[in-house]
């Protein structure tokens, strides 16, 4: 079953758990120094926030899938979508090790697509999303969205300051 996933930057941690978590009420299922989650049922949602530098608000938007078939179904929805994709494929990232692509909307939100297949004790590593999203605005992919760019060790995968 597939859920949705929200990520969002934050100022002030601390106080983004409280809100959030009276809001949901419900307490977050994983909580980093950096980073909070909140895997949700009623709304079926993988709600994340990250104090990691970005710029506040909305970082990027996802579809999480529990199963290789619908990461397939998912990843086939992104090429009928005609923008530019970026395959990560295996990687580090928001404490979890996952199997991902990414896209960006037309006005260059970006959309990630992923299966989480275990956890990390590390927050993980960042693929080059400032010039995607960039490039994908306009349809075109960059240079740097060729084939798996190397990761940027210990930035921030999904902070509004790289990727989103």
């Amino acid at each position: 079953m597939k859920r949705l996933h929200v990520h969002v930057s934050v100022d002030d941690l601390t106080a983004s758990i409280r809100f959030y978590s009276a809001l949901f009420g419900a307490e977050p299922t994983a909580v980093k120094r950096d980073y909070a989650k909140w895997m949700l049922d009623d709304p079926r949602v993988n709600f994340a926030i990250s104090a990691r530098g970005g710029q506040a608000g909305v970082d990027h938007l996802g579809i999480e899938v529990e199963t290789n078939e619908e990461l397939k179904e998912v990843y086939g929805c992104l090429q009928q979508a005609e923008r530019p994709v970026l395959e990560e494929g295996a990687t580090t990232c928001c404490y979890a090790e996952s199997e991902k692509a990414w896209t960006s909307d037309p006005q260059g939100l970006l959309w990630e697509t992923f299966r989480t297949t275990g956890e990390s004790t590390i927050y993980g590593g960042d693929v080059a999303l400032a010039g995607f999203r960039a490039s994908a605005v306009n349809g075109e992919p960059s240079a740097c969205c060729g084939a798996k760019p190397a990761p940027v060790i210990e930035a921030a995968c999904c902070s509004g300051s790289q990727n989103d």
